[in-house]
């Protein structure tokens, strides 16, 4: 005898039966992430600041064109249009920011957070109906693994300042091994954002699509396991390397400005 299970009625919007504070995450999501947004477009526009010896912010690297001694090409390109405020991280900025938008941990955090799609577990949302990714725009969620490729090359660069910022000029035209604090600043801020990308979810199909046995292929079993070791604490490494990102930018900032002086260890 088949007994047919009730069927409740769809809640409305944050109607739930629980009893725990269920909304303090949504709130601390979308404090950060707005706080953040609202950080780093100001910092881009700034176009100052973002240079301290052989320190290079990170909203600025790779700095193709602009005014320090880490510009590729030079200053200002004359083909900028005269009405945009010009500043080199405009130019790299989109690139890291496509990156984290599509992250698959960043969706369903500011899904819930900002859209409410849902609130939590067991909360009713504000819609009835359920679309899914296949509409513009959440389509384009899908250019993520793109982000994913061009973010390594970024991170390349990264790596590369992180290594020029154990490098000080010694007066006579060379440079000299040393570290200071913004030294081990950026260095920590590379391991972190390297932890984060190499955790990334859609970098274990990188490594390891197209094969049906891992194994039959050591090196990339190796680079699999790595990445699935990383992408265990991929919500930790999102947020510490989201935090360090901007703080190593405030710390550049505020050295460059004179309000902060870099001490230097060794």
């Amino acid at each position: 005898m088949q007994r047919s299970l009730p069927v409740m009625e769809q809640r409305r919007f944050g109607e739930t039966l629980r009893r725990d504070a269920w909304w303090v995450p949504n709130v601390v999501v979308v404090t950060i992430l707005s706080s953040f947004i609202v950080y780093a477009t100001w910092a881009a526009f700034q176009n100052a600041n973002y240079v301290h010896g052989p320190y290079l912010s990170p909203f600025y690297s790779p700095e193709i064109w602009g005014d320090s001694p880490h510009a590729w090409f030079g200053p200002k390109p004359g083909w900028w249009p005269a009405w945009l405020p010009f500043s080199p991280a405009l130019i790299i900025l989109p690139v890291p920011a496509l990156f984290r938008f599509t992250c698959y941990y960043y969706r369903g955090a500011y899904y819930k957070a900002f859209w409410a799609d849902p609130p939590s577990c067991a909360v009713g949302e504000p819609r009835t109906t359920y679309l899914g990714e296949r509409h513009f725009p959440l389509v384009l969620q899908n250019l993520h693994r793109y982000g994913l490729l061009i973010s390594f090359i970024f991170l390349i660069f990264l790596w590369h300042d992180a290594w020029k910022a154990f490098w000080f000029d010694n007066g006579t035209g060379g440079s000299t091994f040393g570290i200071g604090v913004g030294s081990l600043v950026m260095l920590v801020n590379v391991v972190l954002l390297s932890g984060y990308t190499v955790g990334c979810h859609s970098m274990r199909h990188v490594v390891g699509g197209m094969l049906d046995r891992l194994s039959i292929a050591p090196f990339r079993k190796r680079v699999y396991d790595v990445s699935s070791a990383c992408n265990r604490g991929h919500m930790n490494w999102a947020w510490t390397s989201l935090f360090s990102v901007a703080l190593t930018d405030v710390y550049i900032r505020l050295c460059a400005a004179g309000v902060l002086t870099d001490v230097r260890i060794l």
